[in-house]
């Protein structure tokens, strides 16, 4: 069995952990929400306290999946000194469109791999096994990588270099969020015009506006539970500000995903930040 190490057990990270647990050791390190990190210390995972402790064990794979560009920079500047060459780096995070190739350079640095492999799905999906991995790095890395996203991913496909993926990860992220935010205007408006909803929805699934942040979000959402989609404002409007930056040259897709992130600008103004997507279709004063 294969020593990974994983940085970031959080919304995402702790399904994935999970499941690398049924093939490998898994080394947590210490994070602020405890309770992900002790459901894996029961199931076998070991935790470890500061990153120097990684010298005593012959880690093969670290896997980071933090919140930002910076802290994924912060984390790397910290533990890079502490790996070995043979370590293969995967890095989960999703980045800003300069963010996989600084994380590159430091880990050349001390000539350690480093590969990058965003991932679509929730953390419903994380647990289940079946993201998708949308995969950067060196050719030769790309079956060594899938040994351990298997773990987690239902498919992983390959784009090139860490920046190629990287930007398409954004991309995708800019469909899912844009649909997402269509959705949400979607129920707010039938709402507030007094439409049945459920038979709404039952129309849009039969044409073009059906999609997956419809059926995430429609089938709690008609019960009047508003927390289908498992994605927080404040990472929202993270994500499109570095999707505003990618397509900054390009002026429709720049502005449609400008207009979307002053929604979720507001919104955290407002004080929901912390509350997940969805829950917006509840909150009258937004």
């Amino acid at each position: 069995m294969s020593n990974v190490g994983f940085i970031g057990v959080g919304y995402m990270g702790y399904g994935m952990a999970k499941n690398l647990l049924k093939k490998h050791n898994v080394y947590i390190f210490a994070h602020k929400n405890r309770k992900p990190v002790n459901k894996l210390i029961k199931i076998g995972a070991k935790e470890l306290k500061t990153y120097s402790e990684i010298k005593n064990i012959k880690i093969d794979c670290l896997m980071m999946c933090v919140t930002n560009t910076p802290i994924a920079i912060n984390v790397a500047n910290k533990i890079k000194n502490y790996l070995n060459s043979n370590t293969l780096v995967i890095d989960l995070t999703t980045h800003d469109k300069n963010g996989t190739l600084n994380m590159n350079k430091i880990f050349q640095s001390k000539k350690i791999s480093y590969n990058f492999c965003g991932v679509m799905g929730g953390p419903v999906q994380s647990e289940q096994g079946i993201l998708g991995g949308i995969y950067g790095g060196k050719k030769n890395d790309f079956p060594k990588c899938k040994k351990y996203l298997n773990s987690f991913c239902k498919s992983v496909f390959n784009f090139g270099d860490v920046s190629k993926a990287s930007s398409a990860k954004l991309l995708s992220n800019f469909l899912s969020l844009m649909t997402t935010t269509s959705v949400i205007e979607f129920f707010k408006s039938a709402k507030k015009l007094g439409i049945n909803i459920k038979l709404l929805c039952d129309v849009a699934r039969l044409g073009s506006g059906n999609s997956g942040a419809l059926d995430r979000i429609a089938n709690k959402a008609i019960k009047g539970n508003y927390k289908g989609y498992v994605f927080s404002v404040d990472n929202t409007y993270k994500d499109l500000n570095y999707i505003n930056d990618l397509v900054s040259d390009l002026p429709n897709a720049n502005k449609l995903s400008k207009l979307a992130k002053s929604f979720y600008k507001e919104a955290s103004k407002k004080g929901f930040g912390n509350y997940l997507v969805s829950e917006l279709i509840d909150k009258e004063k937004y």
